[in-house]
């Protein structure tokens, strides 16, 4: 009964609020647009 309880509480809690994913927040290295900007500056 109570395995059932916290199995509830837990699909309970996910639903409302997913589980925390850092690497959907923070940024690996220069973007595209960075990229286009500095084509330009190289000298090559």
């Amino acid at each position: 009964m109570v395995a059932s309880a916290k199995r509830l509480l837990s699909l309970i809690t996910t639903s409302i609020r997913p589980a925390y994913r850092p690497e959907r927040y923070y940024m690996r290295g220069p973007g595209p647009a960075c990229a286009r900007r500095d084509q330009g500056l190289t000298a090559g």
